[in-house]
């Protein structure tokens, strides 16, 4: 009579680890949603590498968990400023700016330095990076968007 039961709670536990393993990547969020698996493929390689250019080109400023510096350098995460106007994101990514800006109801002054040398498709990783870490879940940032905002830069 033990055996059933042995059994069957050996199947549920097949189940549950083979459930908990899943096809899931780190990078799943809401954003992710109805993406498709080269679609949530795709997002974590930007993920990944958006995460690596972001180390080596922003992090110095905004830090490696987006909260900025002091009165020197604005957060990213949750950024008022840079959740309200994806393009103009983009923009400063590539071009920098100057001159002062309001983030969360502070206001920086400290010039950035635009990345000219960054291929579109590593802005549109860099920008994946930030709009889905630190409690943003904004999805993919496609080459294609980048290419339209950088079109449409003043």
């Amino acid at each position: 009579m033990h055996q059933p039961l042995v059994f069957r709670l050996l199947l549920i536990f097949i189940v549950l680890i083979l459930n908990a393993c899943g096809t899931s990547t780190e990078f799943d969020n809401q954003a992710t949603e109805g993406y498709s698996n080269a679609e949530k493929q795709k997002f974590a390689k930007y993920m990944i590498q958006g995460k690596s250019l972001y180390t080596t080109y922003c992090s110095n400023c905004h830090q490696t968990d987006g909260e900025g510096l002091g009165k020197l350098y604005p957060p990213l995460a949750q950024s008022d400023y840079m959740l309200a106007d994806k393009e103009r994101t983009i923009c400063l990514i590539k071009k920098g700016l100057t001159g002062e800006i309001e983030v969360n109801g502070i206001s920086y002054e400290q010039a950035m330095p635009g990345l000219k040398n960054l291929s579109n498709l590593e802005i549109a990783e860099i920008t994946t990076y930030v709009y889905n870490s630190w409690g943003h879940e904004t999805g993919f940032v496609r080459v294609e968007e980048v290419e339209k905002a950088l079109r449409n830069c003043e």
